[in-house]
């Protein structure tokens, strides 16, 4: 799935599909790619993630724009905003609930990571993803702390859904919970913060690789267009 998309969105970027322009249908693809309709299914999904298609009942699937925003938007905020906020608000709550869980807390959250270990089903797994957050806002003891994580809570689910189509998050964001579990159950605040630092830090990384991933890789080698 991961070539197929890449080829189609390099396709788009670099003008062979122009805005406006039809691609070429699920059985097409099929057999220019020699692989499964399924699988084309997904890839063209993905396209619609990066706002670069939409489908359209009936007719096909169509280019919408040249390239991916920059910002993506989640429901009602953007990635940008999403990333700030919660490195102001989540990293503090989880040295809180280090310091403040009670048993019942822990239990939960010990719970819903082995249950993401085991889960197999995307969207499945984004409700219990969502439950995590929301388990360590209230387990920092303060209800401010936990309004704000369910204020966004529905954008953070489309943003995890999105990360985990087009970057393969899924796996390594289940080591990170259980990271952040380990150290808010030792009662090591410090710990439980900078491990939730280094979740976001993922998740910051993640996303300028989707939608950016020339320039992440500049980034990395520190080169410069």
């Amino acid at each position: 799935m991961e070539a197929v998309l890449g080829h189609l969105r390099q396709a788009i970027e670099h003008g062979e599909y122009a805005v406006g322009d039809q691609l070429p249908s699920e059985a097409a693809l099929s057999r220019e790619f020699e692989v499964s309709r399924s699988v084309v299914r997904e890839a063209l999904r993905g396209l619609q993630a990066l706002g670069l298609t939409v489908s359209r009942t009936g007719r096909g699937t169509f280019v919408t724009a040249s390239g991916p925003p920059e910002n993506p938007t989640f429901g009602d905020y953007s990635a940008r905003d999403l990333v700030e906020v919660r490195r102001h608000v989540e990293v503090p709550v989880a040295a809180y609930a280090a310091r403040r869980r009670d048993a019942d807390q822990l239990a939960r959250l010990a719970d819903l990571v082995d249950r993401m270990d085991a889960e197999t089903a995307d969207a499945a797994w984004v409700a219990l993803d969502s439950q995590f957050h929301v388990t360590i806002a209230r387990a920092s003891g303060n209800p401010v702390f936990a309004k704000v994580i369910e204020e966004i809570r529905d954008a953070l689910a489309r943003q995890s859904a999105f990360l985990n189509h087009l970057g393969g998050r899924r796996t390594q964001s289940n080591v990170e919970h259980r990271r952040i579990v380990t150290a808010i159950a030792e009662g090591e605040e410090d710990a439980a913060a900078a491990a939730m630092t280094e979740h976001l830090d993922h998740v910051e990384k993640t996303l300028t690789t989707i939608v950016r991933p020339a320039r992440a890789g500049e980034a990395e080698t520190g080169t410069t267009a």
